[in-house]
Parts: structure tokens; C-alpha cells; sequence
């Protein structure tokens, strides 16, 4: 019997298939909390009959069901990719580095089309038997990510999703052993692309990936239940960069409003030969949009740079994921 509370819960994910077609996780996934839900849409009947005074229960019908909530997690140096792929879109095989145990995933931008997942969740009963949830046809519609002094590099996965399946078999979780990404492995890089070099006085990152999607597709002969998302409009970036006002490099770029590429990045511990684990987003542009330094007393100007990632015309947004990995 797992402990009656949250300590006893778990997440398992694995990519579908078939958009809302049970596959049972693959990964089990640690997390800080989650808000994954079943909504469903009734409608009652209000026919009147002589002196009846309360609508019938029998005729309450159950015309939708769909599900919506959010995933909060520290990005660990395993475990992370499938949610990657969820977001990003590109289909992510890990490329082996040289002869070593180390995996690179580049999550490069695309369309999501193909890319849900199955969400199963266990959440214990106070006897501590734990229940099950699985959420299938998940697909993330946002996520950021966000790390500042002192703290780990955490995620915020939004997902809408098909429905909720309670006839399946809770999986027993596992977990290998892995570690966060965190602020003293973190730089932050500005320049040209490909040879972005650090900035200097950091103090706090986030970036925000959104992936607008068509989720009202509920048609005739469905069951109630929603067709995939499609993507229905252009993908938004956007982050903040908290600074100390160490030098103008930054802040004349919001005046100019030039474009800039932006390495994110968190190196940890060497993996095998030069290779280290590894998280990293580079958005080959962006602009300033606020953030000019202002006075407001006696402390160090610390400046908090707003900004939106576009397109170069070359070189498209990505994440990189080093790890031991195998598989996503």
C-alpha cells in the first residue's frame, strides 16, 4: 500500500500512437504538483410536466468531455524528453556522441501535429490504495521554463487534452537516479548566432513557449469527445531576463530594438569524455521589448529585460537535451 497523501502519487507519460489512444508510460516522471482534469459539459432537460417541481435526474445527459490542466517540474538530467518533443514538435531519436554513454536530443521548433500523450496518474486514497487516472490525446499548448539565484531550472507544462480513462491498470513506478539542472550551472549568451558569447550579471531567467492550438473540435458522431488540436495560429516566444546593470549591451539593443540570438544554457557534470549533461535554448532572435534601466534608490540598477523570440530566417528556435538517455 502506497502513503495515503500526495508523498504515495505519481505521473507516468509515453507518447501515443494515435491521438487518445491508451499506451502505457514508459517514463515516470517526478514532479512538484499537477492540475490534470476531467471537464465534462451537461445539459439538463427543462421540459415541463404538470407539478413536477425538480428537474429529473434521468434526464441530465452528458454531451462533452475534454481535459485540462498543467504539469510543474524540476528538469532533471533525464527523464525530460518526451515532454520536450510534446512541445517542440520536431520527432527526437538520441544521437549517440562519439563511443560514450552520452545522448544528444535537439528538439528543433515544428508543428505538433501527431504529438500527444498518454498521462497516467495515480492519486491515493487516505487507506492508502491509489487510484487511477489516465489522460489520454494530452497535448501541450505552453511551457516555461525559469530559473533564478539560488534555485533549480523548473518547467511549467499547460496541456489540453481528450479524455480521462479509469478502466486501465496503474503501472508501477520506477525512477532512475538523476539530478536537477540548476543556477550554478547556468550562463546565458548574446551575439551572433552561432558564436553567442556570456553576459555578465544574470540574476534570473524565464522563458515562455506557446503553442496555440484549435482545441474546440468536437464534432458529430464523436461521442462527445474532441479530434486532435491543429495548430491555428503562429507560435509565441517570450522571457524576461532579470539583470544588474553591469554594462549598455543589453540595454542598447532595446534601444536600437536590433535582434540578438540567445543561448540559455545549464552544463552539469561530464557524462563520458568532453561530453557533459546538458540543457539548452537557443532563440537564433530576439528583441527587447522593455527593461531600460531606472533609478529607484540606493541598490544596484537592476534592470528586468522583457523580450520576444522571432524567427531569422534561417535558423529555427531549439532545445538541446544531453543526457544518458537512450530514448526518449
Amino acid at each position: 500500500m502506497a502513503i495515503g497523501s500526495g508523498l504515495g502519487a505519481q505521473l507516468g507519460i509515453s507518447a501515443e500512437s494515435t491521438y487518445g489512444t491508451f499506451v502505457a508510460p514508459s517514463k515516470f516522471i517526478e514532479f512538484t504538483k499537477e492540475s490534470l482534469v476531467l471537464k465534462k459539459t451537461t445539459a439538463q432537460s427543462a421540459g415541463i410536466a404538470a407539478g413536477r417541481l425538480l428537474a429529473l435526474s434521468s434526464r441530465r445527459v452528458l454531451t462533452r468531455k475534454e481535459v485540462s490542466g498543467s504539469i510543474d517540474l524540476e528538469v532533471t538530467n533525464k527523464g525530460v524528453g518526451l515532454l520536450l518533443q510534446a512541445l517542440m514538435g520536431t520527432t527526437v531519436t538520441p544521437v549517440q556522441q562519439a563511443v560514450t554513454t552520452a545522448y544528444l536530443q535537439t528538439h528543433t521548433l515544428a508543428d505538433t501535429a501527431g504529438k500527444s500523450l498518454t498521462i497516467q496518474k495515480g492519486v491515493p486514497l487516505t487507506t492508502g490504495t491509489v487510484t487511477d487516472k489516465s489522460f489520454l490525446g494530452c497535448k501541450v499548448t505552453s511551457a516555461e521554463f525559469a530559473c533564478e539565484v539560488g534555485g533549480m531550472l523548473t518547467g511549467s507544462f499547460e496541456f489540453d487534452g481528450k479524455t480521462c480513462d479509469e478502466a486501465q491498470t496503474l503501472a508501477t513506478a520506477s525512477y532512475p537516479a538523476m539530478s536537477p539542472f540548476h543556477f550554478g550551472q547556468m550562463a546565458v549568451k548574446t551575439g551572433t548566432f552561432g558564436t553567442e558569447t556570456a553576459r555578465d550579471g544574470v540574476r534570473k531567467m524565464a522563458v515562455k513557449i506557446e503553442r496555440p492550438q484549435a482545441v474546440e473540435r468536437f464534432y458529430a458522431g464523436q461521442s462527445g469527445l474532441k479530434k486532435e488540436p491543429i495548430s491555428n495560429d503562429q507560435v509565441k516566444i517570450t522571457g524576461t531576463m532579470e539583470t544588474d546593470y553591469i554594462d549598455t549591451v543589453l540595454d542598447d539593443l532595446h534601444t536600437s530594438d536590433g535582434a540578438t540570438s540567445l543561448v540559455w544554457e545549464f552544463i552539469g557534470p561530464i557524462i563520458a569524455s568532453t561530453y557533459a549533461e546538458t540543457f539548452r535554448i537557443t532563440l537564433p532572435a530576439v528583441h527587447f521589448d522593455e527593461g531600460p534601466p531606472v533609478v529607484d534608490g540606493f541598490d544596484v540598477i537592476k534592470p528586468t529585460l522583457q523580450f520576444t523570440g522571432l524567427y531569422d530566417g534561417t535558423n529555427l528556435p531549439k532545445i538541446e537535451y544531453m543526457s544518458t538517455d537512450v530514448t526518449l
